[in-house]
């Protein structure tokens, strides 16, 4: 697993906020949760540029730093949900308004967006 060279300090709020949303997807799999869609392959399905690989890394994350909670229902094939804890919902207004700030900086950001992808080596 990838270490960091230089640790954070978790002693800002901003930091610890950033810390345990890291990740490509890991907002918009709270928000899936929060909408009803617990199974992984509904996930996968709701977030198609996501591979199941990275998407299961993330949930487990999200776990491992008590965002969510995962059922394994005892059948074959076996059946895995998710649900959002309490420490999870608490984070809804973050995405919220994340979501709002983006949707409301669309235009500019699209542009600034493209422009920095095409200029990195390839």
């Amino acid at each position: 697993m990838y270490q960091k060279k230089i640790a954070n300090t978790l002693a800002c709020g901003s930091v610890l906020t950033k810390e345990v949303l890291h990740g490509k997807w890991k907002s918009t799999l709270l928000a899936c949760i929060a909408q009803g869609i617990q199974r992984p392959s509904a996930m996968q399905r709701s977030i198609p540029g996501a591979t199941r690989r990275v998407l299961n890394v993330q949930l487990s994350e999200l776990e491992q730093h008590g965002l969510v909670g995962k059922t394994i229902f005892p059948e074959l094939p076996p059946k895995v949900e998710y649900h959002l804890t309490d420490l999870g919902r608490s984070l809804l207004p973050v995405i919220e308004v994340m979501e709002q700030w983006g949707n409301a900086h669309r235009t500019e950001l699209e542009q600034v967006l493209t422009v920095s992808l095409a200029e990195m080596p390839g």
